[in-house]
């Protein structure tokens, strides 16, 4: 499937009249088409269920260098699967869109299919790590986002535990951070955390949660008594 053929299907499911509220509420300056998710995740399983990976991974690159929205996320939804293999090209691409990342619509969907290749090989959080120092803000809220699963295990091994506290290191460097998004994303792992690790979740409000923004201090702890 060419670069056109894929934007011809999905200009085919555009909704008169949506692109520009889609814009307003995404705060999109790039061409957005007017395309609601459900069909997107339709057109995009499709694509997922009848090109190689190879294939997949060529296309993805080629929508995601449109720099329209919905190409950018059928971009990211063509690479999120658990199971993609070979999977280091998938991988590969998904780093090399992270500097390009300015919004969360955009930023979300990469960074979900980034978990299933971060699941895949947890050896892969070395490289994200390396994001946490990064100018770029999108990069350093990526880090989090991307690694929610570890938040998310409720019967965590050995292993899983000492990357859940690696990360909760990372949030715990980004807590003076005066971004919105970057203590939105510190708020939503901890959060996370709360539904299955009770002790870690108020350990880390308790060292840290004066020196978050009210509003992240109160998000992070609205599951835990």
């Amino acid at each position: 499937m060419t670069r056109d053929d894929a934007l011809a299907e999905l200009k085919s499911h555009i909704e008169p009249g949506r692109a520009e509220q889609m814009a307003a509420y995404h705060k999109q300056t790039r061409e957005v088409l007017g395309i609601p998710n459900p069909a997107l995740n339709d057109v995009t399983k499709a694509w997922r269920q009848t090109l190689t990976v190879d294939e997949r991974v060529a296309l993805a690159a080629d929508l995601w260098k449109t720099d329209i929205f919905e190409g950018r996320i059928a971009a990211a939804k063509l690479l999120t699967q658990a199971r993609i293999r070979p999977d280091d090209a998938a991988w590969k691409l998904i780093q090399t869109w992270v500097p390009d990342f300015d919004s969360w619509a955009i930023a979300d969907h990469v960074c979900m299919a980034g978990q299933k290749r971060l699941v895949a090989d947890p050896s892969r959080l070395d490289a994200v790590e390396a994001w946490t120092t990064s100018d770029h803000m999108w990069t350093r809220r990526a880090a989090l986002v991307i690694t929610l699963p570890w938040a998310k295990q409720n019967f965590p091994k050995p292993a899983e535990l000492q990357a859940r506290d690696r990360v909760l290191g990372w949030a715990a460097s980004y807590v003076d951070d005066p971004e919105w998004f970057i203590q939105k994303a510190v708020a939503w792992w901890v959060r996370d955390l709360s539904k299955h690790d009770v002790p870690r979740a108020s350990a880390f409000l308790e060292t840290y949660g004066d020196r978050l923004k009210p509003f992240a201090r109160k998000e992070a702890g609205k599951y835990l008594k």
